[in-house]
């Protein structure tokens, strides 16, 4: 498994699993916070359409292009609901934010060769790796 850094620095496209519009909310901010450091940020929410200029899909299949990084902002009980787009979609690594981890939900991931961290906070990371 790759290092956080390693992945960060390694990584363009991250899809940000339970962005929210709403003020104050640290999916949304991270999710800024990642496309103003120059990643391909997109959203996925069922019912947003648009984060601070952050196109939003409602599945994480609709997104038409590869992604580097799903990050999630879902509570660990919810892990299990996203396994099956996340092995589908294939991306390089999962995220799971400060406070989830779930490690019977992710293990599908890892044995699929998809580096997983959990309980971490990207924005954090990504600065500690600067």
């Amino acid at each position: 498994m790759r290092t956080t850094c390693e992945i960060l620095k390694q990584s363009k496209t991250i899809a940000v699993i339970g962005i929210s519009s709403k003020p104050g909310r640290d999916s949304g901010n991270i999710a800024l916070f990642l496309k103003n450091r120059g990643y391909d940020v997109v959203g996925v929410h069922p019912v947003v359409k648009d984060v601070f200029g952050i196109r939003v899909y409602q599945s994480l299949q609709e997104i038409e292009h590869e992604i580097d990084i799903v990050n999630v902002f879902r509570r660990s009980s919810a892990i299990p609901e996203i396994m099956d787009d996340v092995l589908l979609k294939k991306p390089k690594a999962l995220w799971l934010q400060s406070g989830i981890s779930n490690d019977e939900a992710v293990q599908p991931a890892i044995d699929a060769g998809i580096d997983v961290i959990q309980n971490s906070c990207i924005a954090i990371e990504y600065n500690l790796c600067r």
